[in-house]
């Protein structure tokens, strides 16, 4: 069995962090255990590859949610990244911090060190924005953050000129001084391809004698040691190893597979855990609980003018556009269809916003959820406007199903569980409306065709949503950090509460769910559970 200082689980938007920081000084011996493979794959590398690497059948997870109560009891599909980079590898690239007031939330819930202040210059670290350093952005760091303002389609224009008129102010930077307003948004792509995690930080520091990359092993439990964890146990093809950690076992899965290796490994809710014929370890109820995710819906218009549909829908476009980034990596397959962007309030009422907007300048009313061909959009000019909500107070819960490690965890989101989440959508869905009725948006829109002119009422409104809405793919929260083991499972060291040698570093320690998209976020919590990890050595 081979001895490393550290052990890292999972080698996506936390873990290839974790692992590029650890082994950087080279007085550490690092391993990084990935289930997934290589990230060189023309699908990840392709910004606007993601519409296929959301349904591939190595590159992800592709997780189904039980049926959901608050939408209409369909199932919700869930993409998690199976490959180097983890989910960073594969999502729509939109790069967002979330709000001051998020982390200064998190600090409030007993987190000292989580303050917006105290995670500022973590995100001002890691990143290289192309526009350059201010107060709020950092350059020179690892990510690399483009903004897309000179080359979004030109529809573009209509949609922020909407917004204007319907009461939103103009925002150049949601990562800046303020996130709310509406604006363009900024990605994370570097010459034309993804800036994934494993583009980042891992690639850089792959060639280090200190640092050991096992692909394709997916660990089925911690190994402990009375309650020191000590290592973990996985699976490479049909050979069962072990590694060992002379120093801490660090979980960074993300928010479905971090839960459910603990729940394996006997970290967990008692009965749960006994049901399941495993030792508890430790008694830890909140293992998996605290589930939080945006959920969202589209408005759908044909379009007066020509959308993305129209290139990308004929061959002779696709063509065009093939040859196009094959020769200068530009063009919209070097893009996200999320391309207009914006956060606003529902209600006057609202100290800060609760809703995100996106605008695609494409369209696809007969896609299956969770599997829109990018490529392959509605055969007549369309587009969408889409809004999630930042702030839901609806919680779910993941717990695993038996002691078979390759099962797919129980997920029960409880989407649209609170009024108050219903209410603000529906608001959201009248803002659309009005944001429709612009002058600027007058003059693209041919028609509304979903939900369609002829639903009006809240009710129908409301009905509409439920039937519609979904995730848009940003589970965390199931190992909410906290002071009290009670109420959350790891400490604000990012330590699991009751057990030594054992830290989880990803999206499930959010103790509540930022605004906006979360990878940002991710990789922020990658970058200081390292410091963290790192003071603890000295």
């Amino acid at each position: 069995m081979e001895d490393f200082d550290y052990v890292i689980v999972g080698a996506g938007s936390a873990g290839c962090v974790l692992a590029n920081r650890l082994s950087e000084n080279g007085k550490y011996r690092v391993a990084l255990l990935e289930a997934g493979g290589s990230d060189l794959n023309f699908w990840v590398r392709m910004p606007i590859g993601y519409g296929k690497a959301f349904y591939h059948n190595t590159l992800n997870w592709k997780y189904l949610t039980e049926p959901v109560p608050g939408i209409a009891d369909r199932q919700s599909y869930w993409p998690r990244g199976k490959v180097l980079g983890g989910s960073s590898s594969i999502n729509a690239m939109v790069f967002i911090r979330g709000q001051a007031q998020d982390f200064d939330g998190w600090r409030a819930l007993g987190n000292p060190g989580w303050g917006y202040d105290d995670v500022l210059p973590v995100f001002k670290r890691m990143e290289d924005n192309v526009a350059g350093a201010d107060s709020w952005r950092g350059a020179g760091g690892p990510v690399t953050v483009t903004n897309i303002e000179k080359v979004v389609h030109p529809l573009c224009e209509n949609y922020l000129a909407g917004g204007i008129e319907a009461g939103l102010a103009r925002n150049p930077d949601f990562n800046g001084a303020t996130q709310e307003g509406i604006g363009i948004y900024q990605i994370t792509t570097r010459n034309g391809f993804r800036c994934s995690t494993a583009t980042a930080y891992l690639a850089p520091a792959c060639d280090r004698e200190n640092l050991h990359v096992i692909k394709a092993a997916h660990v089925t439990h911690v190994l402990f040691e009375g309650r020191r964890a000590k290592g973990v146990e996985y699976r490479r093809g049909n050979e069962i190893r072990q590694i060992r950690a002379r120093r801490e076992v660090i979980l960074s899965a993300g928010a479905v597979n971090t839960p459910q290796i603990l729940q394996l490994s006997g970290i967990g809710e008692p009965a749960m855990l006994k049901r399941h014929g495993i030792e508890v370890v430790h008694a830890a109820d909140q293992v998996g609980r605290n589930l939080q995710d945006h959920i969202g819906f589209d408005h759908l218009y044909a379009s007066q003018r020509p959308t993305l549909n129209d290139v990308l829908r004929p061959w002779w476009g696709r063509l065009a556009v093939g040859l196009r980034y094959v020769l200068t990596r530009s063009g919209p397959l070097s893009l996200s269809v999320n391309q207009g962007g914006g956060f606003f309030r529902t209600s006057p009422e609202r100290t800060r916003p609760n809703m995100q907007l996106y605008f695609s300048p494409v369209s696809y009313t007969r896609a299956i959820p969770g599997r829109r061909a990018l490529m392959s959009p509605d055969p007549f000019s369309g587009f969408l406007v889409g809004v999630s909500n930042c702030h839901p107070t609806s919680r779910g819960a993941l717990a695993i199903r038996s002691a078979d490690p390759f099962a797919a965890p129980e997920i029960r989101p409880n989407y649209l569980s609170t009024d108050e989440d219903v209410q603000e959508l529906l608001e959201a869905a009248h803002f659309l409306r009005r944001l429709a009725g612009t002058g600027p948006m007058r003059e693209i829109i041919k028609h509304e065709i979903k939900p369609g002119a002829d639903i009006t009422s809240d009710e129908d409104l409301v009905a509409d949503i439920r039937q519609r809405s979904g995730s848009v793919f940003h589970p965390c929260g199931t190992c909410a950090m906290g002071p009290e083991p009670a109420t959350s499972v790891v400490d604000p060291r990012l330590r699991v509460h009751g057990v030594d040698g054992l830290r989880v570093v990803d999206a499930s320690i959010f103790p509540r769910i930022t605004a906006g998209n979360i990878n940002a976020p991710t990789i922020m919590v990658g970058e200081k559970g390292a410091d963290l990890i790192l003071a603890a050595a000295r």
